[in-house]
C-alpha cells in the first residue's frame, strides 16, 4: 500500500474517530452523573479531552496493527470504557438502560451533524476532497460505532440495554456472560457473523433514515 496513501487516509480519519469515541464515552459520563451515578465525574471522565479517552492500546496501536495487516479490510478498536456505579443510579435496572443508550445515541447525533457538514460544504461548493472524505469518514465511523456498540450481548451498550429490558430472572442470565462477552464478540466478528447479520444491515438502515430525515435541508441548499 502507497505510503503517501496510508498518511492520507489516518489525516482524515484522525478527527472523526477522536469525535466519535470522545463524545461516546463523555455521553455514559453525563448520563451516568444524571441518573445519580458521580464515579466517572469524581475520576475527570466527563470531559471532550480525548486525552482523558484514549487507550494506547485499543485506540492507536490495535487499529493500527489491523489497518496494516489486513491492507484497509479490518478495522477494530476501543477506548478506555467510563466507570459506571450501577448500584449508584436512582433506578439501577432502568437508568442503566439510559446510560447505555448514551453512547450510541452520541454516535448517531454525529452521523447526522458529520451528514449536515458535508452538505453544507457541498452547496458553497467547496471540492477540496480532503474536507469531503473527512466529512463521509465521520458519517461511516459514527454509523460504525453506533451500530456496534447497540450488539446485544455484554459488555457492549446493547448488551447493557438488553439487560435492562429483561425481566430479572432473565437479565441475570444473561449478565453472566459479561466475563466473556469481550471474547465472544471478537469470534463472532472474526467469523463474520457480527459484521453480515448485525453491522451493515444497521448501518445501510441507519444511513438511510438519516439520507431521509435531512432530505429536506439536502433539498434546501443543493
Amino acid at each position: 500500500m502507497d505510503f503517501a496513501q496510508i498518511v492520507q487516509t489516518i489525516a482524515i480519519y484522525a478527527i472523526p474517530v477522536l469525535f466519535a469515541i470522545t463524545v461516546h464515552e463523555a455521553a455514559h459520563g453525563y448520563a451516568a452523573r444524571h441518573f445519580g451515578d458521580h464515579t466517572a465525574a469524581k475520576l475527570g471522565r466527563i470531559t471532550l479531552n480525548p486525552m482523558r479517552h484514549i487507550d494506547p492500546v485499543g485506540t492507536i496501536a490495535m487499529p493500527l496493527l489491523l489497518y496494516f495487516a489486513t491492507s484497509g479490510a479490518f478495522l477494530f478498536g476501543y477506548a478506555k470504557p467510563v466507570p459506571v456505579n450501577f448500584g449508584r443510579l436512582h433506578n439501577p435496572k432502568r437508568d442503566m438502560v439510559w446510560v447505555a443508550l448514551a453512547g450510541p445515541g452520541a454516535n448517531l447525533v454525529q452521523a447526522i451533524l458529520w451528514t449536515v457538514l458535508l452538505y453544507v460544504l457541498l452547496a458553497m461548493g467547496v471540492d477540496e476532497r480532503f474536507f469531503l472524505q473527512m466529512c463521509r469518514a465521520g458519517v461511516m465511523v459514527n454509523l460504525v460505532m453506533f451500530a456496534f456498540n447497540l450488539f446485544p450481548l455484554p459488555p457492549l451498550d446493547g448488551g447493557r440495554i438488553l439487560v435492562g429490558l429483561l425481566p430479572w430472572k432473565q437479565a441475570a442470565l444473561v449478565s453472566r456472560v459479561e466475563p466473556w462477552g469481550f471474547f465472544i464478540v471478537m469470534a463472532l466478528v472474526l467469523t463474520g457473523v457480527v459484521g453480515n447479520l448485525w453491522l451493515r444491515p444497521l448501518m445501510v438502515f441507519t444511513g438511510s433514515a438519516i439520507e431521509m430525515l435531512l432530505t429536506p435541508l439536502r433539498l434546501l441548499i443543493l
